[in-house]
């Protein structure tokens, strides 16, 4: 293991810049579902039921914008999908501090639509800059940088919210989007290489490149954050059955920097690891949790095997993806990938919940890993189906394919056959106490 891949990548054109504002830029748009929950709740005076239905429906709006926005982009460009975004965010965030809750709950679910697709876009330019042998490193660094905004972005919410009320926070979270989409306008990163502009590819039809092993990679993507989030939701009942309630910020700030550590050691690793691998290893790592008794010093010991797995699994997903798809719809399968990861949020904490009334968070974390497991076990059939029979010696690529017929008829399968595996960049959700984590929680969507 050596830094030496980190300092290579940062020394790219365009890079450094890209990272810098994707870090920064994230901060408020990972602090705007934790704003709105507390608005609902603290301003408006309603329940968490009603809060959650605001996140409910910013994350619906997420999921259903996210490839509609990655498609638009692969179509027309970035700066058109930036404009109309950032357009759309400046106008919710400016009403929405004086809306009823019936409009703010309308105007949240087209708020998620029209968000600004900072984690997929970011991730989409790395692609661009960043030669296909370098950017495993290239996502693990985006990974570290995401980890580090979720670590930031709830407690700067919760301390802003507690300072001067919601109004003027969600003033101040709007001014921070919109900020966030204006840099990014005048950064304008590329969304392909320099080889994919000189020689563009043609449109490719999605059924020759949404394969079944790419739903399998979808698939392992949404158990990730579904096993995240359980573990999320059973950290905290933990904790508060036990009477620990005050250490929960501190036990979910160390879990996160095991994932940073993770990220930081598989990203500087000369070889790749399946994602379905990792994934598979998280879960049974997260079974054990629960058998640990004692304080929560106990309980930040246990995280450690599955928590440094978890910024290495979410990002092997995403440079694996980049490497089966054509650049011509990279934009729509990394909205893909953030729909994904939206589906196993949204699967993660009922399920969690039900099984901690029933029967406690031990045999909350016991399932939670369990079914990480299993689901990992029925998506493996499609991942080495999909592969048998289709190789072709000689294929080309999927950075150098061109918009030649041969070329893009190579993409019915043997493309996506021959894709090596390799991993990088994404995070945990993290949260300052029980409320801010629910509402992290709700934002993740936008990863």
């Amino acid at each position: 293991m050596t830094i030496e891949p980190y300092r290579k990548i940062l020394g790219l054109p365009g890079v450094r810049a890209l990272m810098l504002v994707g870090l920064v830029a994230r901060v408020p748009v990972i602090a705007a579902g934790i704003v709105l929950t507390l608005h609902v709740v603290n301003t408006m005076h309603l329940g968490y039921a009603q809060a959650g239905l605001v996140g409910t429906a910013s994350t619906l709006g997420t999921a259903i914008g996210s490839p509609l926005a990655g498609r638009l982009i692969d179509r027309h460009g970035l700066r058109p999908v930036l404009i109309v975004t950032t357009a759309a965010q400046a106008l919710f965030w400016s009403i929405a501090p004086q809306l009823s809750y019936h409009t703010l709950l309308i105007g949240a679910l087209v708020a998620g639509v029209l968000s600004l697709p900072v984690f997929s876009l970011v991730r989409q330019c790395i692609a661009a800059l960043i030669p296909a042998d370098q950017r495993r490193p290239g996502f693990a660094l985006d990974s570290m940088a995401v980890e580090m905004s979720y670590m930031l972005a709830p407690a700067a919410a919760v301390a802003a919210v507690t300072a001067f009320g919601s109004r003027p926070t969600m003033y101040a979270v709007g001014i921070g989007v919109v900020g966030a989409g204006l840099a990014l306008i005048t950064l304008d990163p590329p969304t392909r290489s320099v080889a994919e502009q000189a020689n563009p590819q043609a449109a490719v039809p999605r059924r020759q490149w949404l394969r079944p092993r790419l739903f399998a990679l979808l698939s392992i993507t949404a158990v990730l954050t579904f096993v995240l989030t359980a573990t999320d939701l059973t950290l905290i009942a933990t904790l508060k059955g036990s009477g620990q309630e005050t250490w929960i910020g501190l036990v979910i700030a160390v879990w996160c920097g095991y994932s940073l550590l993770g990220g930081f050691v598989y990203g500087a690793l000369h070889r790749s690891i399946s994602p379905l691998l990792l994934a598979a290893a998280m879960g049974a790592l997260t079974i054990p949790v629960g058998l640990v008794g004692g304080g929560w010093w106990w309980l930040l010991l246990a995280l450690i095997p599955s928590g440094v797995l978890a910024a290495p699994s979410l990002s092997a997903t995403i440079d694996t993806m980049s490497q089966w798809v054509p650049s011509a719809a990279r934009g729509e399968a990394m909205g893909l990938h953030g729909t994904a990861l939206t589906v196993g949020v949204a699967a993660g904490a009922p399920f969690a919940g039900s099984i901690i009334d029933a029967h406690g968070p031990g045999w909350a974390f016991a399932a939670t890993g369990a079914a990480g497991l299993l689901l990992t076990a029925i998506a493996l059939p499609f991942w080495r189906l999909a592969g048998a029979g289709n190789r072709t010696a000689g294929t080309a690529p999927v950075e150098t394919a061109s918009a030649d017929p041969v070329a893009e008829a190579a993409w019915d399968g043997a493309v996506i056959a021959d894709a090596a595996i390799s991993g990088a960049g994404s995070t945990v959700p993290a949260a300052a106490d029980a409320t801010t984590t629910d509402a992290a929680r709700a934002t993740a969507a936008h990863r």
